[in-house]
């Protein structure tokens, strides 16, 4: 069994959220998921890891090192930023253009897009429209640690860690260490009963 996850009083979690992953059980969801991949992709030399900022990149990073482990090459891992290919701006607080990495030849790789939460799709739709402008991959396939449903887009994930039912007021919180400087943790603000 794990540690308790123990927040610092900098934290943004609100004290009322309630702990859904701690770093074991996102660590066990990566492996699987890294092994997922390995076995939908037999040629790992022409498959790329897109992580969508800020958490997504973490993310790519995380599963490309655990393929190394597990069959010793490294796939390639870079970011797709979708700041500026958003349909969402009035109801999202505008993020920060962040830099975009792809590898030269889009056209012979598979894209695997990384990212923290799946909500409406819209952040999925955003990155392929981002890697459009860039050229055609030979496939995407898309990858969420957590899905909460909810799609307003026919998106689905081809790789999921964990499947969190919730209603659309509610608020899931990703945190990793490297990113956010508190402990690697999934937590879920639930709806108040009044």
């Amino acid at each position: 069994m794990s540690e308790p996850v123990k927040l610092s009083k900098a934290s943004d979690i609100p004290p009322a959220a309630t702990l859904v992953l701690d770093g074991t059980a996102i660590g066990r969801a990566l492996k699987r998921i890294a092994h997922e991949i390995i076995e939908r992709n037999p040629d790992l030399t022409k498959v790329a890891l897109i992580g969508i900022p800020s958490r997504g990149v973490e993310i790519a990073h995380r599963l490309a090192e655990l393929i190394a482990q597990f069959e010793k090459i490294r796939p390639f891992t870079g970011a797709i930023d979708v700041s500026m290919h958003r349909d969402d701006f009035h109801t999202r607080r505008m993020q920060a253009v962040q830099p975009t990495k792809l590898p030269p030849d889009l056209a012979a790789v598979t894209l695997v897009l990384t990212d923290d939460v799946l909500f409406s799709g819209r952040t999925c739709r955003a990155a392929m429209d981002a890697i459009s402008s860039f050229g055609r991959p030979a496939q995407i396939q898309y990858m969420a640690l957590i899905d909460r449903g909810h799609r307003e887009l026919p998106i689905r994930p081809d790789y999921v860690g964990k499947n969190l039912p919730t209603s659309r007021s509610e608020r899931v919180f990703v945190r990793f260490e490297n990113t956010d400087q508190l402990p690697d943790s999934v937590w879920v603000e639930r709806e108040r009963n009044s």
